[in-house]
């Protein structure tokens, strides 16, 4: 390879090390980028994304919160099930600490000699006792029906506060369009002063291009009839509120179709809840349904046999859809097909479809850049009706649940048995919902919502889904203990004030930042520009380092930060390794740049070595050691890894980039000082 091939490698060494430095950073400090983004889309409109937010994860001596260890019982466990049944403890823990809101809770499992321990974090919580009720509450299981009953209506005060926040929007939506009809020049100040729609006014109300089957199909119908550079004459209303438009260039968009389909779904299908075929019998159907239909009676077929939900309203059609809006398999067909052509069986996820492809177009974008004042609506108003409704059945109605498999099928399923109560209560239901679906929810998420094919009076339901038997059994478990498969009590307790990790955070800051300006203080002062080139790769150490940290989503807690601090101080060390072997290469009286490639390949050992028995001992304490321990070794694993590659490749390439700088055979002072070389023999 010639010298400028090797300098060319070598620049592009560079390269990477300031692009991997501008990425990484990227990630530590997104809010600094955005300020910058912002300033740059807000100046010359360039409609630039935002680099997503996104916290360092902080562990409860950093950011507050709980610590608790329960122990549970599994004297009355079969030999050979007791970690099934603390699985199943974990999975309920993890679905009650759900339900009270807290993110970032850890469950985990162990076991201490013949114990079996659940270890609870909660970050971040302030009711510690309201966490223990709840960990320790009993299952909810609830049986709702279609919830049919019309919303409310407003009441007058709710109306008149309606009708005014209109009436005020109105009025500030036309004062903005006399000032853009008075001077179309200040439309780009107004949207970004004054437009409600956040996704556009940081670019001066830029949409970017808006086609036939986005969600905004009033400005889409407005754009359509209007030239470019056109200006709404009048408010644009939409289901957001008033719009003044502005309409921008033209460009082809997609093809879209116009397609009508007959589902017929099966026993296991996703969303079938007309479970009566197998997967043979529905394919068998839908071959059937095909050889009959045709383009003249396609609707009703559908309205016969299809099980889509919707078919009873638009007969199977589907309207108007283009690309990435359907499954890919239905897709793909419906769009491969000729106008006017019927096609099927075709497989989904759901079931298989017979389709009749009814048209196609090729359809206009537009560009359209706009202030939106929002209105408000009824429900901005009133709360979302729930579209279920309780009933009297309930859990406390249960006698037994087990699991069971489909005679015909061999699916999974768990059977439920109620008390005399529960039966009644059961029959009731099932006969005033004849035809329409009932939902199961277990804490209060609903797992199955079966359509009800006939009154059942003998007091049994089946819940049916997609279970494993593994899924089924927990479920069992669940049902049939109350609150736990197994008892659990709760051992320990430990809290830690928000305040307490706030310290423990600029402690662990300032204790960081002052060891690191230290070290790299030292590394100047005593090996000078290599010095200064290891405070460089130490730099994009830490940076990387930290960004890998918050993309994995490394929990950080005082041991944690304490392992990566450690991690620094190796990564210095690598280099002073390979700067004291460089050093006595250059004593020795080896040129610079033979002195630079033996240092390295004579540190390297050492650096191996070393590294290797710390990796060892972090793997050791991940795996034997609790949770804190855990956090040290994770974080320091994870550095020296890093370390390693900062050290060998990043120091290298800096060095060999400013090797050919220096006249002088041994670099002189500024590199690693001047020598008296023995003679080369």
């Amino acid at each position: 390879m010639t010298k400028a091939n090797i300098r060319g490698k070598i620049r592009w060494g560079i390269f990477g090390i300031i692009a991997l430095l501008f990425v990484s950073s990227v990630f530590v400090a997104p809010q600094v980028f955005n300020k910058g983004i912002d300033w740059a889309n807000n100046t010359i409109h360039l409609g630039l994304p935002k680099v997503p937010e996104r916290d360092f994860r902080l562990g409860l001596d950093l950011q507050g919160g709980a610590h608790l260890v329960y122990e549970a019982d599994t004297s009355n466990i079969p030999t050979g099930e007791e970690a099934t049944a603390v699985e199943g403890v974990r999975d309920v823990i993890e679905r009650r600490i759900n339900g009270i809101g807290v993110s970032e809770a850890q469950v985990q499992t162990t076991q201490v000699g013949e114990e079996q321990r659940i270890i609870v974090e909660l970050p971040g919580v302030s009711d510690v006792q309201q966490a223990i009720s709840m960990i320790g509450a009993t299952p909810i299981l609830e049986f709702k029906e279609i919830n049919n009953e019309p919303p409310r209506e407003l009441t007058a005060e709710e109306q008149t506060q309606l009708d005014e926040y209109n009436k005020d929007a109105k009025a500030h939506a036309n004062d903005l369009l006399k000032q853009v009809k008075k001077d179309s020049s200040v439309f780009e100040t107004l949207a970004t002063e004054n437009s409600e729609d956040e996704n556009s006014k940081n670019n001066s109300g830029y949409m970017n291009y808006i086609s036939a089957n986005s969600q905004y199909t009033e400005i889409y119908d407005w754009a359509k009839d209007v030239k470019e550079g056109t200006i709404s004459k009048n408010l644009v209303e939409s289901t957001e509120g008033y719009n003044i438009l502005k309409r921008g260039a033209e460009r082809d968009g997609s093809k879209e179709v116009e397609a009508s389909h007959i589902l017929i779904c099966y026993l296991g299908s996703q969303n079938c809840n007309n479970e009566q075929y197998t997967k043979e019998e529905a394919l068998a159907r839908a071959q059937e349904i095909y050889n009959e239909a045709n383009a003249d009676n396609f609707e009703q077929l559908a309205k016969d046999n299809s099980t889509d939900p919707s078919v009873s309203q638009n007969g199977g059609d589907l309207g108007w859809f283009g690309k990435d809006m359907m499954v890919p398999e239905f897709e793909t067909a419906v769009f491969e097909a000729e106008k006017g052509q019927i096609i099927g069986p075709v497989e989904t996820p759901f079931g298989y479809h017979v389709i009749f492809k009814k048209d196609e177009r090729n359809t206009k974008e537009y560009e359209v850049s706009r202030i939106l004042i929002s209105t408000q609506s009824v429900t901005d108003i009133l709360p979302p009706q729930d579209p279920w409704k309780n009933t009297n059945l309930s859990g406390k109605n249960l006698e037994r649940s087990e699991v069971v498999s489909d005679g015909q099928t061999g699916a999974i399923q768990v059977a439920l048995n109620f008390d005399s109560e529960g039966k009644d209560f059961f029959a009731d239901i099932t006969k005033r919902n004849l035809g329409q679906q009932v939902a199961i929810f277990l804490d209060n998420e609903i797992i199955s919502a079966p359509t009800v094919q006939a009154a059942i009076t003998d007091g049994r339901a089946v819940i049916t889904g997609n279970f494993t038997l593994q899924d089924a059994k927990l479920l069992s478990q669940r049902l049939n203990a109350g609150a736990l498969p197994v008892p659990i009590e709760l051992i320990s307790q430990q809290t830690v004030g928000a305040t307490l990790g706030a310290k423990s955070v600029r402690a662990s800051l300032v204790a960081g930042i002052i060891g690191v300006l230290v070290v790299m203080l030292f590394m100047l002062v005593f090996y000078r520009l290599p010095g200064l080139l290891s405070v460089i790769a130490l730099s994009v150490y830490i940076t990387l380092t930290l960004a890998i940290f918050k993309v994995i989503g490394v929990t950080l807690t005082l041991a944690g930060i304490a392992g990566f601090i450690l991690s620094i101080g190796m990564a210095v060390d690598a280099n002073v390794l390979i700067f004291e072997r460089l050093r006595e290469e250059l004593k020795e009286g080896k040129s610079l740049k033979a002195a630079v490639e033996e240092g390295f390949k004579r540190a390297w050992s050492s650096i191996r070595d070393g590294n290797i028995s710390t990796l060892i001992t972090c793997v050791l304490l991940i795996w034997f050691g609790t949770s804190f321990v855990q956090g040290f070794a994770v974080t320091l694993g994870l550095g020296v890894l890093l370390s390693m590659f900062s050290a060998i490749t990043i120091t290298r390439v800096m060095l060999r980039f400013v090797v050919p700088w220096f006249k002088k055979r041994d670099g002189g002072w500024f590199f690693l000082g001047t020598f008296t070389h023995k003679e080369q023999k």
